[in-house]
C-alpha cells in the first residue's frame, strides 16, 4: 500500500468515528429542536431567543471557533510532528490564556451595550414590539458567558484532534444539546424562555467538561504565559488574522439575515434558524466528519513535505463528500415538508410554522453540496498554512451573499413568495460560487487534484441519485393520504436503499466500502 492510501485509510477511519458521534449528536439535536418547537413554536419569545443567541455564536466563531481551529491545528500539529511536545503545550497554554482575556473583555462590552446592539444592529424590526426587544436584550446578556466556555472548549477540541482523538470532541455538541434539553424540559415550565437560555449555559459547560478527562490523559503541562514574543504564537496570529476577517464576513451575513428577517412576518427569524440547522445535519455528518478527520492528516503530510500524498487524500475526501451530499440534498428537497411536519408540527408549532421552515429549507438544501465542498477545501488550505486564499474567496462570496440577500428577498416579495426563502437562496448561490473558486485555486496550488477521479465519482453519484429521486417522487405521490411519519420515514428508507443498491451495482467505491462496513458491523 502507498503512503497516500495509508493516509486515506486513516482519514476514513477517523471520519467514521466522527460520523458516529455526529449521528448521535444529530439525533439528540433533533430531539432538542422538537422539544423547543413544541414549547415555543415560532412565537415572539422564540424569535427573541434566536436573535440574542446570534451574538454569543458570533463571539465564539470569531475568537475560538472555526477561526482558531484553522490556525491552531496546523501549527500545533506541525510542532508535534517534529517531536517537540513541551513546545506544543506551551503554545496551547498561551492561546488558552489569550482566549480567556479576549472573550471576557468583549463579553463585558457586549453586556454593557446590549440595548444598542439589539436596537440598531441585530434586530431593528423588533423596535415595534418593545417587550420583544427588551426580552432579546435580557437573553443576550444571560447567554454571553457561554461564548467564553465555548472558546476554551474549542481549543481543547483542537488539541485532541491534533493528537488523533476524535470521538469525544465530536460528541461534545451532543452534550450541548442535552443541556438545552434539560433547560426546555425542566426549567422552561417555570421560567419560560429563560429556562432555555440557562440550558445554553449548562450545555456549554457540558461541552467542555466531557473533553477534560481525555485532555488530562495527554499528560500535557500548563504554562502561565501569553507567549506574545513566541514565534509559534505569532504564527497562529498570522494565520488567524485573515481567517478572523473571513469568519467576521460570514457572521455579518447571519446578522444581516436576522436583521432582514426581523422585519418580515413573525416567525421568519426562527424559520431560517431551524431550516439552516436542518440543512447542516447531513452536512455535518457527511462533510464535517470528513473535514475534521482530514485536517490533522493534511497538516502532517504538509509538514513532512508529502504534497503528492496530500493531493490524493484531498481528492478522496472531496469525492466522498460529493458522493454522499448529492443524494442528501435531493432527498431533503423532496421530503422537506413532511419531514418538518413530522419533527415539529405540534404544540406551539403550527401548520404555518411548517410552511415557513420548509420553504426556507427548499433553498438551503439546494446549497448542501456547496457547503460540503467548502468545508473540506478550506481545511486543505489551512493545512498548507494558507488562510489568505480561502478568506479572500470567502469575503468575495459572502459580500455577494449580502447583495443577494437584499436582492432575492425583495424579488420574492414582489412575486408574492415568502421573503425568507430569498435569504436562503442567497446563501446557496454565494456558497456555490465560493466552492467553485476554492476548487480552482487549490487545483492550481497543487498542480491538479485528480479532477477526473472526482468527476467520475460525481457522475456515478448523479446516476444513483436520479434513480433515488424517481422512487421518492413516486412514493410521495402514492402516499399523499398517509401520515407525515409514513411519508417521511418511508421516503427516507426507500431513497437510501435505492441509492445504495444502484451505487453497489455500478461499482461506486464509496458505496461498496460503506456497505462492507455496515455488513461487518452487523456480523459483529
Amino acid at each position: 500500500m502507498s503512503e497516500a492510501s495509508s493516509a486515506n485509510r486513516v482519514i476514513a477511519r477517523a471520519a467514521g468515528t466522527v460520523l458516529i458521534a455526529f449521528v448521535i449528536g444529530n439525533l439528540v439535536g433533533l430531539l432538542r429542536q422538537i422539544l423547543v418547537a413544541n414549547a415555543f413554536g415560532t412565537r415572539a419569545d422564540m424569535e427573541a431567543f434566536n436573535a440574542a443567541n446570534r451574538v454569543s455564536e458570533t463571539l465564539f466563531n470569531l475568537v475560538a471557533g472555526g477561526a482558531l481551529a484553522s490556525a491552531f491545528i496546523p501549527t500545533f500539529t506541525s510542532i508535534l510532528t517534529l517531536g517537540e511536545k513541551q513546545r506544543a503545550w506551551k503554545l496551547a497554554s498561551a492561546i488558552a490564556n489569550l482566549i480567556i482575556v479576549v472573550l471576557i473583555s468583549i463579553s463585558v462590552l457586549a453586556i454593557i451595550f446590549a440595548p444598542q446592539i439589539v436596537h440598531y444592529v441585530l434586530a431593528p424590526g423588533f423596535a415595534s414590539n418593545p417587550e420583544k426587544e427588551a426580552l432579546t436584550v435580557q437573553l443576550l446578556r444571560l447567554m454571553l458567558p457561554s461564548a467564553i466556555i465555548f472558546g476554551l472548549s474549542g481549543l481543547v477540541m483542537g488539541i485532541l484532534n491534533s493528537n488523533q482523538r476524535f470521538f469525544l470532541p465530536a460528541l461534545a455538541p451532543t452534550m450541548y444539546q442535552l443541556g438545552m434539553i434539560f433547560g426546555v424540559v425542566f426549567l422552561s415550565p417555570a421560567m419560560g424562555i429563560y429556562g432555555l437560555a440557562w440550558g445554553v449555559l449548562i450545555g456549554a459547560s457540558l461541552h467542555l467538561i466531557i473533553q477534560i478527562p481525555l485532555l488530562l490523559g495527554l499528560s500535557g503541562s500548563y504554562t502561565a504565559t501569553f507567549g506574545l514574543h513566541s514565534s509559534d504564537v505569532r504564527e497562529v496570529g498570522r494565520l488567524i488574522g485573515p481567517r478572523l476577517l473571513g469568519v467576521a464576513v460570514v457572521q455579518l451575513n447571519f446578522w444581516i439575515n436576522t436583521r432582514l428577517a426581523s422585519q418580515f412576518e413573525e416567525g421568519s427569524v426562527t424559520g431560517i434558524v431551524i431550516a439552516f440547522a436542518l440543512m447542516l445535519m447531513p452536512q455535518a455528518a457527511i462533510a464535517q466528519s470528513i473535514a475534521i478527520a482530514a485536517l490533522p492528516t493534511f497538516s502532517a503530510q504538509v509538514a513532512a513535505g508529502k504534497l503528492k500524498e496530500m493531493r490524493s487524500s484531498l481528492a478522496a475526501s472531496l469525492r466522498g463528500a460529493l458522493v454522499f451530499s448529492l443524494p442528501a440534498s435531493f432527498g431533503l428537497i423532496l421530503l422537506r415538508t413532511p419531514i418538518v411536519a413530522m419533527l415539529y408540527q405540534r404544540g406551539e408549532f403550527t401548520a404555518h410554522s411548517t410552511e415557513l421552515v420548509s420553504w426556507a429549507l427548499l433553498w438551503y438544501a439546494s446549497g448542501l453540496i456547496g457547503h460540503a465542498l467548502v468545508e473540506i477545501l478550506s481545511r486543505a488550505f489551512y493545512s498548507l498554512h494558507d488562510t489568505k486564499t480561502p478568506v479572500f474567496v470567502g469575503i468575495s462570496a459572502m459580500s455577494l451573499n449580502v447583495f443577494f440577500s437584499y436582492f432575492w428577498s425583495d424579488i420574492f416579495i414582489r412575486i408574492g413568495w415568502l421573503p425568507l426563502g430569498g435569504l436562503a437562496l442567497a446563501n446557496t448561490l454565494a456558497t456555490a460560487i465560493e466552492a467553485v473558486a476554492l476548487f480552482i485555486f487549490m487545483q492550481r496550488r497543487l498542480q491538479g487534484i485528480e479532477a477526473k477521479r472526482i468527476l467520475v465519482g460525481m457522475l456515478q453519484a448523479l446516476v444513483c441519485s436520479s434513480a433515488m429521486v424517481l422512487v421518492i417522487w413516486t412514493w410521495i405521490k402514492a402516499s399523499v393520504s398517509y401520515s407525515t411519519w409514513i411519508i417521511s420515514l418511508g421516503g427516507l428508507l426507500l431513497g437510501l436503499v435505492v441509492f445504495l443498491a444502484f451505487g453497489y451495482l455500478i461499482g461506486l467505491s464509496e458505496i461498496k466500502n460503506a456497505i462492507g462496513t455496515i455488513l461487518r458491523t452487523v456480523r459483529v
